[in-house]
């Protein structure tokens, strides 16, 4: 039986623009799959470097202006529908689950969508949550399985009893591999407002 569920955030409730995302930064010279920029992406996702450290790297490395990549960087945002703020605000109501956020995002993107959303709404999505994981404020990111490990330990989970939602396979597989319960939600396939008829609680 599911008690606990673990949300990412990206895809899952707010959209992502990921094609364009990688599109922007490789106009700048920048691919997420380039290994010598990769270390760089990974630490600033966990925290481990600032935001201006972050900007000032590729500013010295490639010449590129920092507002220049904070606009290609948040390229990747897009909008948030108000039934997925519905969904979860009334699965918080009904109190059956605990309802836990995991999310890689950093400093950057949560800025933009504190601003983009303001503080409000941001607030009611925020308290849905028993526990607001982001991987640059616990300097750990999925799929490494220490992150979920964490996330179970933190708070008593039996991974049995417990259900991950993440629309990448790779961070899915992470948390299947421990025993959790797991849905690789496929965006504009599948929803998660359709959670309750997958099945899966």
């Amino acid at each position: 039986m599911i008690k606990n569920i673990i949300f990412d955030f990206g895809d899952i409730f707010i959209n992502l623009d990921k094609q364009l995302f990688a599109k922007e930064l490789g106009n700048l010279g920048i691919s997420q799959v380039d290994k010598k920029w990769i270390p760089v992406l990974n630490n600033y996702e966990m925290g481990l470097i600032t935001t201006d450290e972050f900007l000032t790297y590729f500013e010295e490395k490639l010449s590129i202006s920092k507002e220049t990549l904070k606009t290609a960087w948040n390229s990747i945002l897009l909008d948030f529908p108000e039934k997925r703020l519905r969904f979860i605000q009334q699965l918080s109501e009904e109190k059956k689950y605990r309802l836990f956020l995991l999310s890689n995002t950093n400093d950057m993107h949560i800025s933009w969508i504190q601003n983009n959303w303001g503080e409000a709404l941001y607030t009611q999505f925020k308290n849905c949550f028993e526990q607001f994981y982001l991987t640059h404020e616990i300097n750990l990111r999925k799929p490494n399985t220490n992150i979920y490990e964490f996330v179970l330990k933190e708070n008593n989970l039996n991974a049995e009893e417990t259900l991950f939602i993440d629309d990448t396979k790779e961070n899915t597989d992470a948390a299947k591999s421990l025993g959790i319960q797991v849905w690789n939600l496929i965006p504009g396939k599948e929803d998660v407002i359709d959670l309750k008829t997958k099945n899966l609680l």
